[in-house]
């Protein structure tokens, strides 16, 4: 494993800047409002989920588990990128540090990597509440639940920090270079380097068919036997109840692999700088504000225990 003495060991204290998005300033204005709100909502969506998951017994069981700690990453995941990225949006470029790039790196891959990974657990767990209801309790148990996300997490930590300490052994050229993007994610930062990539990009095309084409297609293999176990039900309200639990869970999937795969496995020369940046939005904003909305407009067991949440904490103030 590489070190990170070794990694930061360039010469001359290289810096990065990261491209704006516009030089006027009333429109550096109206974006800095509407980063800012989506990422308020994010934050209060994702732990409104978290606490009503915590405080309802109701909701404890593996499903909740999950999505529990699927908030939490969104939460984690958009601070390691939103803020510096508000920082940015006004005034003169302000320099970020090979150390400081390096750091909002690894952050950012190993928590995008627990997210895919995290997804394709909870499509098991779906599986095995459709396909083996009678057994789901023995089989998603507490022990198991915890494993695989500390297994997620293990998996995504050992690539991210291989991926990260292999970006920054390239040389740099220049004192300060600009990167087209608003944050230090992978792809531009390899477009910096005044080196040979093709080994750092076909690591990159083997990471992210680890962390996106596996998972996927576990994921797939398991709604095919999601679906043949649904359409075996006679009943149309139980046919609807089981397409309906899944449901909220296939529609982040497709958003948050169809995006990433954009990024990620597309051949380098059919990729453009400024497609990218438009595509990392959806990731950074959209799918994590998505997450609390999906799941709570779209399943009971949540909307009510939101509900009760809301009239005791009123009950409460009332007093």
């Amino acid at each position: 494993m590489l070190g990170w003495k070794q990694v930061f060991n360039q010469t001359g204290p290289t810096e990065f800047v990261f491209r704006l998005f516009t030089a006027v300033p009333e429109f550096q204005v109206l974006l800095f409002l509407l980063f800012l709100l989506l990422y308020l909502m994010i934050l209060c969506g994702n732990t409104a989920i978290i606490s009503v998951v915590c405080t309802h017994s109701s909701l404890h069981t593996p499903m909740y588990f999950f999505l529990c700690n699927l908030s939490l990453l969104e939460i984690c995941y958009t601070t390691v990128v939103v803020p510096l990225m508000l920082s940015n949006i006004f005034g003169a470029q302000k320099p970020i540090s090979l150390a400081g790039c390096g750091a909002q790196m690894f952050f950012f891959v190993t928590l995008g990597s627990i997210d895919c990974f995290l997804l394709a657990v909870m499509a098991y767990d779906r599986y095995v509440a459709i396909c083996h209801p009678l057994h789901y309790t023995f089989i998603m148990t507490q022990k198991l639940c915890i494993q695989m996300v500390v297994g997620s997490t293990i998996l995504a930590l050992t690539l991210s920090l291989q991926l990260t300490a292999l970006i920054f052994t390239l040389p740099f050229c220049g004192h300060r270079r600009e990167i087209n993007h608003f944050l230090c994610d992978v792809p531009p930062v390899l477009r910096l380097a005044c080196a040979d990539t093709h080994v750092h990009q076909a690591v990159l095309y083997f990471v992210g068919i680890l962390v996106l084409t596996v998972p996927f297609l576990l994921i797939c293999v398991s709604y095919v036997f999601i679906t043949r176990a649904i359409l075996r039900i006679r009943s149309a309200q139980g046919r609807s109840r089981a397409f309906s639990t899944c449901s909220s869970h296939l529609t982040v999937v497709l958003l948050q692999y169809g995006c990433c795969s954009l990024v990620y496995l597309r051949p380098r020369s059919s990729t453009s700088e400024d497609e990218d940046r438009k595509i990392a939005l959806v990731y950074t904003f959209i799918t994590p504000l998505l997450n609390p909305l999906i799941y709570t407009l779209r399943n009971k067991d949540v909307k009510g225990a939101l509900k009760k949440a809301i009239v005791s904490k009123a009950a409460s103030g009332t007093d």
